[in-house]
């Protein structure tokens, strides 16, 4: 299977994280989230590069976690099912610890999984006609793993409106909901992205990645207790019933118990 994440670079210093499992709406399956880690880590070590941007190929930006990955989770005993679902706050971690300014393109949908990566990103800019949604609920299962991130980016009055009924919200909204920093028309998307690069091409590159890190501090840091609660959280409604239900229902194309009309 080939790499299902991209990095290019460019001349100035920029880098971009490209998701590049398209036919999937970029899923995230385990090897994606492992080769995540493994490409942020290698870009938090590199002193040349001076901005990351994370993109996506294809239609979607990201439809949150891959459904047969996380079905495959019921026939793992506890302690693996909680390894393999921790995997998406290890890949969020891996990108909300990047030292350089991290800038989200989102070109398309974003659900679940997706919306947490827009939550690491320093500034998000995203399409006017996308939705995004916290979509977790409908199957039976929580934000866990992207909650921290996303309470920590709108704050906990903003995250009520959408955080625990699946409610799906345009690119404007975002915006309000503080998730997206702007949303711009589609074709104008990588010009908007470029104007929030720009800036920081004429600033001192150690200086930039320190006054990231002062920040992280002055505003408070997602801890990892917060990140440990929020992956036991998960692990314990794996155990229910509700979600072995939705995620059946998910897959029969069938409505689950409890959606009344």
């Amino acid at each position: 299977m080939g790499e299902l994440i991209d990095v290019t670079r460019d001349a100035r210093g920029v880098a971009t994280l490209w998701l590049a499992r398209e036919d999937k709406h970029n899923a995230l399956s385990a090897q994606m989230m492992t080769e995540l880690v493994s490409h942020a880590d290698a870009l938090a070590q590199d002193d040349t590069v001076r901005v990351v941007v994370l993109a996506a190929r294809g239609k979607s930006f990201c439809a949150g976690g891959d459904l047969a990955w996380m079905r495959a989770q019921f026939e793992m005993d506890s302690p693996t099912r909680k390894v393999e679902s921790a995997r998406i706050a290890q890949a969020l971690a891996a990108l909300d610890r990047l030292p350089q300014p991290l800038i989200g393109r989102i070109q398309g949908n974003a659900f679940g999984g997706g919306v947490g990566l827009a939550a690491v990103c320093d500034v998000t800019v995203a399409a006017e006609h996308i939705m995004m949604g916290l979509t977790e609920v409908k199957l039976g299962l929580i934000p866990a793993n992207i909650g921290p991130y996303v309470v920590a980016r709108m704050g906990a009055v903003r995250a009520k409106e959408v955080f625990m009924n699946a409610r799906l919200f345009d690119a404007q909204e975002a915006v309000r909901l503080n998730l997206v920093t702007r949303a711009v028309p589609e074709d104008q998307l990588d010009e908007a992205v470029e104007a929030e690069i720009t800036p920081y091409l004429s600033c001192a590159p150690g200086a930039v990645r320190d006054a990231k890190r002062l920040l992280r501090e002055l505003a408070g840091v997602v801890t990892q207790d917060k990140v440990d609660f929020a992956i036991d959280a998960l692990a314990g409604r794996w155990e229910t019933s509700e979600a072995r239900e939705g995620i059946g229902a998910f897959f029969d194309k069938r409505p689950a118990p409890w959606v009344k009309s």
